[in-house]
């Protein structure tokens, strides 16, 4: 087990993507602390963890709230006495306008997930990086989508909030990898799995004068495998990342798109 010993705090767990990279984690020895804006789905996760023998605690903390973020690491540091993972997976997808053309766009639609984002895991990785670099060890990981490096229509401010989350990792890791800490950016295609993204090829298809299964295959067509990454490939990466085996890895994004982005 990679991250046996290792302590994890987990923001919006209540997620498809924080779920399953939470039970990534508990298969592989980490204790967890989960937390959400709500805490309904955060207790099923930590229930369904604990149940299958791992260690969990669920939480409810608004990721955007930067008093509560820091009580939240307090807590969990003061229990296990370090903090050894951050993740951050929260989602604004559904505060999005249902068709999303810049040019019909509100300055305020098009800021919100440039806001979101970028607030959310500054203040959740300054948090957890002060608790690292005391103890001069850490990882920090993040989550962004292709959208950041390609341009795609009709996702609003998306795309730009995911290029300044992978600015944000790069320049966290040159500033906390003298200290032991280590910043990586998770970068994978659309998951099919996920809420999040069925409920986007909806929009983005009814904008694009297409079906759903029509917009997808045209996603999966640009892709080396003919197909989207999974939440399995994404949580496994994840776990991998946050180990120690990967210890050369800091500042940089890893890419899971499948070829659809180069390098």
């Amino acid at each position: 087990m990679i991250l046996k010993g290792k302590s994890a705090v987990i923001y919006g767990a209540g997620g498809d993507i924080a779920g399953a990279v939470a039970r990534a984690f508990a298969r592989e020895g980490a204790r967890l602390f989960l937390s959400g804006r709500t805490l309904g789905a955060v207790n099923a996760l930590a229930s369904e963890i604990v149940a299958r023998g791992g260690v969990a605690e669920a939480a409810q903390v608004d990721a955007l709230d930067e008093r509560a973020i820091d009580d939240y690491v307090a807590r969990v540091v003061e229990k296990v006495g370090a903090l050894d993972i951050s993740f951050s997976a929260i989602s604004v997808a559904k505060d999005l306008p249902n068709k999303a053309p810049l040019v019909e766009l509100s300055a305020e639609q098009f800021a919100l997930p440039i806001a979101a984002y970028t607030q959310s895991n500054f203040l959740t990785a300054r948090s957890a990086a002060r608790a690292m670099v005391a103890k001069r060890s850490g990882v920090i990981l993040t989550i962004t989508g292709i959208p950041g490096r390609i341009g795609f229509p009709n996702v609003g401010g998306s795309g730009p909030a995911y290029a300044a989350v992978e600015a944000l990792s790069r320049s966290l890791s040159a500033e906390l990898a003298p200290h032991g800490v280590r910043v990586l950016c998770l970068m994978p295609n659309a998951i099919p799995e996920t809420a999040t993204i069925r409920e986007n090829f909806a929009r983005y298809a009814k904008a694009a004068g297409s079906s759903t299964a029509e917009y997808q295959a045209r996603l999966e067509a640009t892709t080396h495998r003919r197909r989207l990454t999974t939440l399995a490939e994404l949580a496994n990466t994840a776990a991998f990342m946050a180990s120690d085996q990967a210890s050369g890895m800091t500042g940089t994004v890893v890419n899971l798109s499948g070829g659809s982005v180069p390098g």
